[in-house]
């Protein structure tokens, strides 16, 4: 099992939407979309909302549940869901834009993070807030500088190999695991909690990765994007 995730929007399309494109990047995660009014309208319903976190409670099998929203009365939708939830205990909300922060809270549930984390991973990519998720990298791995003066704490180059380059998915891998770390990261000078802004970089395979880590976990921050590069982000 897995935390949950639901997303709460005004409009049905765009929570279906937003869930057919975390779905890419975290087949596993369970995603309940549940937008508009019951009659199909612009709007939230509180039934439609506590509906689809006790469906996300059971799915998760106890490991919980993050829900995400848009905007307005999505919140206030969301707020009194969790109260009237059959464990309230097991319910978080996330204050995070809707898209970024679904993606990078998907990621890290696909990772196997518990609920706090989750919510911690979808809060860092808008508020730039960061928790300490654990994630792989080593100060001894290759290709990871040791930091000197005026030097970012840990740096590293790496050259992309899996075929399409810095798309969708190897986006949200990145911004989904660095949200849980305790360091301040760019790659290639944009924010690596950013998904759109690793999109934007239209680097392909080939084409070099330039990260920079600032704080506790920078060794960590560098080698996990290390070895997700070496991996191939799962795509070869």
């Amino acid at each position: 099992m897995t935390v949950g995730i639901v997303i709460v929007s005004h409009s049905s399309k765009i929570a279906e939407g937003a869930v057919e494109l975390a779905a890419q990047m975290a087949p596993d995660v369970g995603l309940v979309a549940a937008g508009g009014t019951d009659d199909d309208r612009i709007g939230t319903s509180l039934e439609k909302v506590l509906a689809a976190v006790e469906q996300s409670l059971v799915d998760s099998g106890g490991d919980g549940v993050v829900v995400m929203t848009d905007l307005g009365s999505a919140v206030m939708t969301a707020e009194s869901a969790a109260e009237f939830a059959s464990d309230p205990d097991a319910v978080r909300l996330a204050d995070a834009p809707l898209v970024e922060g679904l993606v990078a809270a998907a990621v890290a549930a696909q990772g196997g993070a518990g609920a706090e984390e989750v919510r911690q991973a979808a809060e860092a990519t808008g508020f730039g807030s960061h928790g300490s998720v654990p994630r792989p990298g080593s100060a001894d791995e290759p290709g990871i500088d040791k930091p000197g003066v005026d030097e970012p704490d840990a740096s590293g180059d790496f050259m992309l190999i899996n075929p399409l380059g810095m798309h969708a998915r190897p986006a949200a891998k990145i911004a989904g695991g660095l949200a849980g770390l305790d360091a301040d990261v760019t790659v290639n000078g944009v924010d690596g909690v950013s998904v759109m802004s690793l999109m934007s970089l239209g680097v392909g395979k080939g084409s070099s990765l330039h990260v920079e880590a600032r704080g506790k976990d920078a060794l960590k921050a560098v080698g996990y994007v290390e070895q997700l590069v070496a991996d191939g982000f799962g795509e070869l």
